[in-house]
């Protein structure tokens, strides 16, 4: 599977590393190229899931505001749920298309 930022990759890996939660495909953190990651000041809880990481995608003046996001510490609810730890699995939405 590859998340696809203006036609470049900035994420790749096999489709069964990935985790699906809520009908999003969240990429293990070495799968993303994280150079095209800055974190976003935007604050998200999840009632679930826990505090949320947004991330602004994008390089120089060309950049997509969060439009990426990850959950550094899970709760462990959460992760019992899933049945996978998913600990800064990235998850990509709008300008980022996951294509297999």
């Amino acid at each position: 599977m590859k998340a696809l930022w203006h036609d470049t990759v900035i994420a790749e890996a096999d489709k069964d590393e990935l985790i699906s939660i809520e009908g999003n495909w969240y990429f293990p953190p070495d799968a993303v190229n994280h150079e095209f990651l800055t974190e976003s000041p935007t604050p998200y809880t999840c009632p679930w899931k826990g505090d949320c990481q947004y991330f602004n995608v994008g390089t120089g003046d060309m950049v997509s505001e969060d439009n990426a996001w990850s959950y550094p510490e899970p709760k462990s609810s959460a992760i019992d749920i899933v049945r996978k730890n998913f600990a800064n699995y990235i998850a990509f939405w709008k300008d980022v298309k996951v294509v297999e």
